[in-house]
């Protein structure tokens, strides 16, 4: 996580100072000018990201110190104090849009996720997330999903064998091929998933010994169907077309997870500003 995370940040830096710098700030202020900032929330959010963001202005201004007031994961309501950062006014000026970028998204990332555990809270269904994020944030992004509430799927393609529609095509169409060559070759003690879109497919992967079935783009019968059939042999997950509304509508129809990409590739960034209040 952490040489991930450095290496989000040097490449958010590089893009925005370019070679040249902040020319902006170093045309107005002096160099041994001080200052303070504070970090504040502009609506309700859950907050999340807040390492990374002191990491930034630390990267910019080593000497710089960021009180944290916040923790991730922790409800933040409007005009609610997140943090504080003191250093040099040249690096609070060139590190700020950078740091709001990754504050800003994680938070969004942690609000929804609340939000989608909120709405089937207190039955057996848990929300994951996929790993539709945007490039190298990976990391950031599923730990502000946990921050919410929401679980994690897979980090990458290394971690977990998940079968999908394509590599189904791939081994020519069969459901049956993909599971024993799935099982034959890879590891052993790595849980085998696999996606399958109608109930033909999944009564082949029930027959053929798959570990978990993701029911890809089924509607609440075809579903409700699926859940009948498997009898709580192995675990279900429904995958497409998910909805905040139809969340609590799947939690009664008995399946174990819901994975949503929305968590991470469709959260709104949350509006966070940063303010200076004190300058010398």
């Amino acid at each position: 996580m952490d040489a991930f995370l450095d290496r989000l940040i040097s490449l958010a830096l590089e893009e925005d100072l370019g070679a040249a710098g902040d020319i902006t700030t170093d045309a107005l202020i002096p160099v041994d000018a001080q200052g303070t900032a504070e970090l504040i929330a502009k609506e309700r959010l859950v907050i999340a990201g807040l390492d990374a963001f002191a990491r930034v202005f630390e990267r910019v201004d080593p000497s710089s110190k960021v009180e944290l007031l916040t923790r991730d994961g922790q409800e933040v309501q409007p005009k609610g104090l997140v943090a504080r950062v003191r250093g040099s006014m040249r690096g609070l000026l060139t590190a700020e849009r950078t740091a709001l970028n990754i504050v800003q998204r994680t938070s969004g990332m942690a609000t929804m996720a609340q939000q989608v555990m909120a709405a089937v809270r207190g039955t057996k269904l848990r929300i994951l997330d996929t790993r539709k994020t945007s490039p190298g944030m990976r990391s950031l992004s599923k730990l502000a999903v946990k921050a919410g509430g929401a679980f994690n799927h897979r980090f990458g393609l290394f971690d977990g064998v998940l079968i999908k529609d394509n590599h189904i095509a791939a081994v020519g169409g069969s459901v049956r091929e993909a599971l024993r060559r799935a099982r034959t070759n890879a590891p052993q003690l790595v849980k085998i998933e696999i996606e399958v879109t109608n109930l033909d497919q999944l009564a082949a992967a029930l027959e053929e010994g798959a570990d978990v079935v993701m029911l890809d783009n089924m509607d609440d019968e075809q579903i409700r169907r699926a859940v009948e059939l498997t009898g709580g042999r192995i675990p279900l997950e429904v995958s497409g077309g998910i909805t905040l509304e139809r969340l609590p509508r799947l939690a009664k129809l008995g399946v174990d997870f819901v994975s949503m990409g929305a968590l991470t590739h469709s959260a709104r960034a949350m509006d966070l500003s940063l303010e200076i209040v004190q300058a010398h």
